[in-house]
């Protein structure tokens, strides 16, 4: 384990979004990292017991919508109530870093933090703690710069971003930390074959440790009007009329994703890489969280009362006690619950999006 001692780490979990690919199990109501889905537990919660028993109770906080404050609350009831972060609407990823940034920042500007998030599974947990403070020890010396945490490869990955790195900086605790070279979002299969082919390419699983205060710098920089409500949110934020300001600044910040808005705009140097083999999964949608967890290719991947006859490679949950027979599927995605079922091939689970939009403003609205 890093020198740095895990007491001084803070860390942020991000819980928002809703998870529309993987209806009809996440709802607005209870989105997906909070469904109980791999023995019993939410992703929200085994994110939590990724950096436990290392990091105290009261150094982590989480990031959601303040809907969802009560679910968290009772499936976390040992975090502390002040370190569920509500936002007031849903602005995406910018305004949510920020505004966590510039409450840390108010109580230790310079103290590591690490950005993790909710709906990931990970395989090798202890590798990613050791990965997560040898960072932060990195970062102890340096203070100014994001060190981002990058996932080996296992394919030509085409639906997420790509984090190229150069020379080696130095090894800390038998970890290379890398120069970082540049973001290479969503490329083509030919590209993503020749990240997969070199040797100097990872998978940008979005965590990062990094400084309340650098990254503040960057807002200022990059966004400066969000920054300004950023700064008036920090000033009022422990005051009665932190929540009033809260309800009135927040909805009027941008809609933008954090990449968009500060990582794609920062120099080379300005962030070092860590790429290293976790065993991570997005499981944001069905066909992740199936190739995350079946043993093989072909096997299928089951809960509830399912019978899988002569079928391959699919998902079949059932949440309901009725039972559900599956035969000659193949590659096929089957989600029963109480009051929707969801039938498709695996490649068309985009189209699960677009099939909840079309459901706006009429009596199907209720099922989103």
């Amino acid at each position: 384990m890093a020198k740095l001692s895990a007491l001084d780490l803070r860390v942020v979990i991000f819980a928002g979004g809703v998870g529309t690919r993987m209806w009809p199990l996440s709802r607005k109501k209870t989105p997906k990292q909070f469904e109980k889905m791999i023995d019993n537990q939410s992703t929200l919660q085994l994110a939590i017991q990724r950096v436990q028993p290392e990091v105290k109770l009261e150094n982590i906080y989480i990031s959601s919508g303040q809907a969802y404050k009560g679910i968290i609350k009772n499936q976390l009831p040992d975090i502390p109530i002040e370190n569920i972060i509500g936002e007031p609407t849903m602005r995406d990823v910018a305004p949510a870093v920020g505004y966590l940034m510039a409450i840390l920042a108010k109580k230790d500007p310079e103290g590591a933090v690490a950005i993790l998030w909710s709906d990931h599974v990970m395989k090798h947990v202890n590798r990613f703690k050791r990965a997560i403070f040898s960072g932060a020890e990195y970062l102890s010396k340096k203070k100014d710069l994001f060190v981002f945490i990058g996932q080996e490869p296992r394919f030509a990955n085409q639906n997420l971003g790509w984090i190229e790195f150069g020379r080696q900086l130095e090894v800390v605790n038998g970890f290379e930390v890398r120069e970082f070279i540049s973001w290479h979002y969503r490329p083509s299969l030919e590209r993503a074959n020749t990240y997969f082919d070199s040797d100097n390419h990872a998978w940008n699983p979005g965590y990062f440790v990094v400084t309340p205060k650098f990254v503040l710098e960057q807002f200022r920089k990059h966004v400066p009007e969000m920054y300004k409500g950023l700064m008036k949110l920090q000033a009022s934020y422990g005051n009665k009329n932190h929540q009033k300001e809260l309800e009135e600044i927040y909805p009027k910040f941008e809609q933008v994703h954090f990449d968009n808005a500060i990582l794609e705009k920062i120099s080379p140097h300005e962030a070092v890489v860590i790429s290293v083999d976790l065993g991570w999964s997005d499981v944001g949608t069905w066909e992740a969280f199936k190739e995350a967890l079946q043993a093989k290719p072909e096997d299928n991947l089951t809960k509830g009362r399912v019978v899988a006859w002569k079928t391959k490679n699919s998902l079949v949950f059932n949440y309901t006690n009725q039972l559900v027979s599956a035969i000659d599927l193949k590659g096929m995605v089957v989600v029963v619950t109480e009051d929707a079922i969801l039938v498709t091939p695996q490649e068309s689970i985009p189209e699960i999006k677009n099939m909840l939009k079309s459901f706006d403003g009429t009596e199907k609205e209720k099922y989103v």
